[in-house]
């Protein structure tokens, strides 16, 4: 790859992982295991943070939301993954491409990738630990849902812990994902964004979102670098 430095900056879920309902099933788990009670209703993740998540269940069924609460839903969801993760493969499958694309990248002295994921940390590395792929995420430069509940302050957080390699300018950090909120965080954070749709949103509605760059899946590597590399 010819130019400055990037850090590029996954999401996890339908980016590089596609879930059959094993995060929903986690957390009719997880609530029942914290407030011995069912979970009621669909649980919206929709590449919300874990905490905003959180908060919303809690909202749903009458909990308070305070830190001891939500914290106690948080420890018992990963949990629940933790005891569950052998699962994980039955339930899940890596996305067309994700291994290629990873490796790619990760063989490339001048981009350096780690994770943006809405996920909790902990679940974030037994998602990918599942499908042998943690080893080639830095997980030093990544962010995560149980850091904040708003999907752009993330993006700060990875640019912080990015600047023991550099100082990234905004124009050399680059999100990939899936959802209008990745499209959300990129431009509330003045960064770039390769959007793919290749979970439940459709190109059309991430461009309405504001995505301008928009693919189709992760199948081709060489499209995928000209879309990061500008």
């Amino acid at each position: 790859m010819a130019g400055p430095e990037l850090l590029v900056l996954w999401d996890i879920d339908g980016t590089l992982i596609a879930g059959r309902g094993f995060g929903k099933l986690m957390y009719g788990d997880a609530f029942r295991t914290a407030f011995g009670r069912d979970l009621e209703g669909p649980v919206d993740l929709g590449g919300r943070t874990e905490l905003a998540i959180i908060a919303r269940v809690l909202h749903q069924h009458g909990i308070e939301h305070t830190d001891e609460a939500s914290q106690l839903l948080a420890n018992a969801l990963a949990n629940a993954f933790e005891s569950r993760r052998r699962e994980l493969p039955d339930h899940s499958d890596v996305l067309p491409g994700v291994r290629e694309a990873l490796e790619h990248f990760a063989n490339d002295p001048r981009v350096h990738q780690g994770v943006l994921t809405a996920n909790l940390k902990t679940v974030a590395r037994i998602k990918l630990e599942a499908f042998g792929l943690e080893h080639l995420i830095d997980w030093d430069v990544s962010a995560f849902g149980d850091e904040h509940a708003d999907r752009a302050e993330l993006v700060t957080f990875a640019r912080k812990r990015a600047q023991h390699l550099r100082v990234f300018a905004p124009d050399e950090v680059v999100l990939i994902g899936d959802t209008p909120n990745d499209v959300y965080a990129a431009t509330t954070a003045g960064v770039r964004l390769v959007a793919v749709a290749t979970g439940h949103s459709t190109a059309e509605e991430l461009r309405e979102a504001g995505a301008t760059t928009i693919l189709d899946d992760l199948g081709d590597t060489a499209a995928l670098t000209r879309a990061v590399t500008g």
